[in-house]
């Protein structure tokens, strides 16, 4: 078996700081889950956030510098789309070949491995909840991009998505970027602990988010970004029982499938279609 790389597994953690806020035993399965999957082929696993302990959920919140003080010692840039590294560490595993004209379940199926799990039960709950129709498909899409790049990954997901849906299922996929730093109270959103772990107890949010929030909680449209964040959950269970299954009507009814397949369409978004289906591509 191949010696499991710190830097990475540290790294596939959340950073030194989110290792220090566990308890030896989280830490001793993490490794034995990722000394596993090594065994297993390297299979590839849901990005997860490791369980905090009561003891550890008391412990002060990392300031901005704080983090910032970490990025030397990553093995990647934090932003890195899921698709492109090895959360394990080791060798990547080789992905299944996509079928010559890709749908968008094929994606699901194929290459959106370590968001999906995430995304069916985000939509799953918008559904359990009387989300209308385009918005559950904002939940089901609204993380997928992350496979290609977490940095902004509200506006690449509308940006990859626009061709293919409603003006109003881009609009909360983009828009529950911003939103997601400004709690809610009547809507029943509260700002997630998490963030302050990831971002810094003290993190501003950068002008364009202010803007767009500002613009946003004006706009006809703001419910639908808004039920995004409110059914989004921040500490989802990697063992849930989930599948396309419940939303393969709804993607037909709301989603434009290409005829020649996704990244074969010509359309302003095909290049990252392409991309997912290929990200071995040295140039």
């Amino acid at each position: 078996m191949q010696p499991l790389d710190r830097r990475n597994f540290i790294a596939s953690l959340g950073g030194a700081a989110a290792v220090g806020l566990m308890t030896h035993e989280a830490r001793a399965d993490a490794l034995e889950d990722a000394m596993l999957a090594q065994t297993q082929g390297g299979a590839r696993k849901a990005i997860t956030e490791p369980p905090l302990t009561a003891a550890a959920a008391q412990a002060p919140y990392p300031t901005v510098a704080e983090l910032a003080a970490q990025v030397p010692d990553l093995p990647r840039r934090r932003g890195t789309g899921a698709i492109l590294f090895n959360a394990q560490g080791g060798k990547l595993p080789l992905l299944p070949k996509m079928p010559a004209k890709p749908t968008l379940v094929d994606f699901f199926n194929l290459r959106f491995d370590r968001t999906r799990n995430h995304c069916y039960q985000s939509a799953s709950l918008a559904l359990k909840n009387g989300v209308d129709e385009p918005v559950v498909l904002a939940c089901l899409l609204h993380d997928t991009v992350q496979e290609l790049m977490r940095s902004d990954h509200g506006y690449w997901g509308a940006q990859l998505y626009e061709p293919y849906v409603s003006e109003r299922t881009a609009f909360a996929i983009k828009y529950h970027q911003a939103l997601r730093f400004y709690p809610d109270e009547k809507a029943g959103y509260v700002y997630p602990d998490f963030y302050r772990r990831i971002f810094g107890v003290d993190y501003v949010p950068v002008a364009h988010v202010q803007a767009d929030y500002e613009m946003v909680r004006k706009h006809k449209w703001y419910d639908a970004p808004r039920a995004v964040t409110v059914n989004d959950l921040y500490a989802f269970d990697a063992n849930a029982k989930v599948s396309i299954d419940p939303f393969v009507d709804i993607i037909g009814r709301h989603f434009r499938q290409p005829k020649e397949g996704l990244g074969n369409d010509g359309s302003p978004s095909a290049h990252m279609w392409r991309t997912l289906i290929n990200p071995d591509a040295p140039l």
